[in-house]
């Protein structure tokens, strides 16, 4: 039979060899085979073995340095474990090699099918991931394809300008207004059907309409040209909400998360004029207007936090006092006390995250007191809560109609 070769064998035995002399591969080959001879019986006579072919050719590699030579020998077997342990064990009876010492060392004997199984494992997964990409969808995206295609379809021009907008625009009490046809497409892809697009930094009349019959959302890119955009239509038509993408991020690119994201935390055109600026005297026609036109609509809410508003009164000395040593006990720690109207301690944040907590509590809250400073942005969360005082090491801002503020200095 013919000699097996390394690669169908189903064991490979590796040893380490090393010679005290100089010797060539045939004189180790000549002592594997020498001294073995007689030494397992007929069965596993490593000859025999290797006539028949269940022994492969033997691998000797050397590399002889400072007159020692070190290497390694490689026996592939197609003998059961048991028989591949004993020819293993075998050679390392090998104790001279010509007329040098050596040393024989199985350093492992190796599961050829478990290379090969291995190897299978990582080319079936391989195929299994380009099937996956290339097979045909399932039900759920189909819906989702077929569902997107039938959104794209639903665009259509609005108003004498020709306006890209949604179906839903003419019959919705609500529309959202973009930047251009490329927001309203996006907007229209994830469900949003009453959003109009201006093609533009110039306000259609066409939006400019819409807004006295139908309550305006502006979704605007979060880059400056957002900001002016903002800015122009605060002073030219009658908006109700703002709102923005994330910074550096046009809406055109937002998933739907971002953008139900974004639409809850839109803030009223009052607090975005006192943000972005514009469009005062606008925006008083405006509301002038629209409480004639709609005055039943006015919620009962917004009676009641004026009236509140107009109460807020500066503090008493024993709030002050309390204020005071609170504070106190704040410096350093960047930390902040949320008070109730007994200025109980309803809770204790850091900083970092007072303006989230106030706009998940929303209400409740008397003051807040805080080792931090006092900005615009934390004054506008203040107002939309109904807080009374804001109380902390120093302020960038001055008091407002509903916020009193006070700092260490003003305290003592």
């Amino acid at each position: 039979m013919a000699k097996i070769a390394q690669a169908a064998a189903k064991y490979i035995v590796h040893a380490n060899i090393q010679i005290d002399g100089v010797v060539d591969r045939p004189d180790v080959i000549g002592a594997i085979f020498g001294q073995t001879e007689g030494l397992l019986g007929a069965d596993l006579e490593l000859r025999e073995l290797q006539k028949s072919g269940r022994i492969g050719r033997i691998e000797v590699n050397l590399d002889t340095k400072g007159g020692k030579t070190n290497g390694e020998i490689i026996i592939p077997s197609s003998l059961d474990k048991a028989e591949t342990s004993i020819v293993g064990a075998a050679i390392e009876i090998i104790q001279r090699i010509g007329p040098c010492n050596a040393r024989v060392t199985v350093k492992n004997i190796e599961d050829v099918r478990i290379s090969k199984r291995q190897a299978v494992i990582e080319r079936a997964k391989e195929l299994l991931k380009s099937l996956m990409e290339t097979s045909m969808p399932d039900s759920q995206e189909l819906s989702d394809e077929v569902a997107y295609s039938v959104r794209m379809m639903e665009i259509r021009e609005y108003g004498r300008e020709k306006l890209a907008a949604g179906p839903a625009v003419d019959e919705s009490d609500e529309v959202i207004v973009v930047e251009g046809r490329a927001d309203a497409l996006n907007l229209l892809k994830h469900g949003f059907k009453n959003v109009i697009g201006m093609n533009g930094t110039s306000i259609p009349q066409t939006v400019i309409d819409l807004g006295k019959e139908k309550t305006l959302t502006v979704f605007v890119d979060g880059d400056r040209g957002g900001q002016l955009i903002v800015q122009e239509l605060l002073s030219s038509a009658e908006i109700d909400y703002v709102t923005k993408a994330p910074d550096g991020k046009e809406v055109e690119e937002l998933t739907k998360k971002e953008i139900h994201k974004a639409l809850r935390a839109r803030i009223t055109a009052e607090q975005a004029k006192m943000e972005f600026g514009g469009g005062q005297q606008r925006t008083q026609q405006r509301d002038d207007r629209r409480d004639q036109r709609r005055p039943q609509q006015k919620p009962q809410y917004q009676q009641q936090r004026t009236q509140q508003r107009q109460q807020v009164k500066h503090a008493t000395q024993q709030e002050k006092s309390k204020f005071a040593s609170m504070l106190e006990d704040l410096i350093g720690t960047r930390g902040a006390y949320i008070l109730d109207n007994k200025l109980s301690i309803l809770g204790k944040v850091p900083i970092t995250e007072l303006q989230s907590t106030i706009k998940s509590i929303a209400s409740g809250i008397y003051a807040v007191v805080f080792d931090g400073v006092i900005d615009k942005d934390l004054i506008s969360v203040a107002e939309r809560a109904n807080i009374n005082y804001l109380i902390a090491m120093d302020t960038k801002t001055k008091n407002t109609n509903s916020v009193v503020i006070y700092t260490s200095d003003n305290l003592q």
